[in-house]
């Protein structure tokens, strides 16, 4: 049986770090978002690119639209041939980046993460949460993207949105608290991971 697991969290959390860990332990295809097919890359650049002038709704549309993509090229075949996905980010993300960072009306932004997605959902939303200030002091300073670039107050919206989320779903999240180090994380990460089956 193939298990679709997707990290998320706000910048700096270690997602991409502990993603691509259980996917190499688990001999997961480790996917990402936005980006990783050849149309995604293209979306990718335009999407993050700080510089472009872009409405939320504009931003949301772009991401959506690698998100349709990423599922019909790359996780849906994948369980379909009964290998397991880890992604770095997925829906949930912008639901939180989008809808209550942005703030692109929610119940629209469902609808249309419903319509790109269709049934693909992920068994477990790993949820690593991490403070704005730890957030901030892990950032590389050096690369700032549309996202990185945003203020405070967008951030913290962020992580209001991704624990409402969890709230509200406690059997389709996990929340761990991200500054454990990365040993104490990988520790409670796989000890919810061996609840599932990955058979």
């Amino acid at each position: 049986m193939s298990v679709f697991v997707a990290f998320e969290g706000g910048d700096g959390c270690g997602k991409s770090t502990q993603a691509r860990r259980v996917a190499s332990a688990r001999d997961a295809l480790f996917t990402f978002e936005p980006g990783d097919s050849l149309m995604g890359a293209d979306l990718r650049r335009w999407v993050l690119d700080a510089a472009t002038p872009m409405s939320p709704v504009t931003e949301a549309l772009l991401m959506l639209t690698d998100r349709s993509h990423h599922v019909r090229t790359l996780i849906e075949p994948a369980l379909e041939a009964g290998r397991s996905v880890v992604s770095d980010r997925f829906a949930a993300s912008s639901l939180a980046y989008q809808g209550y960072g942005r703030g692109v009306d929610l119940e629209e932004l469902r609808a249309a993460t419903d319509l790109a997605v269709g049934t693909c959902w992920p068994d477990l939303t790993v949820l690593l949460d991490i403070s704005l200030e730890v957030a901030v002091e892990r950032r590389a300073l050096d690369h700032r993207d549309r996202f990185e670039s945003a203020d405070a107050a967008f951030h913290e919206r962020v992580r209001h949105g991704y624990l409402a989320m969890a709230a509200a779903e406690p059997s389709r999240w996990f929340v761990v608290d991200a500054s454990l180090d990365v040993e104490q994380v990988a520790r409670l990460v796989d000890e919810r991971l061996d609840e599932l089956d990955w058979s």
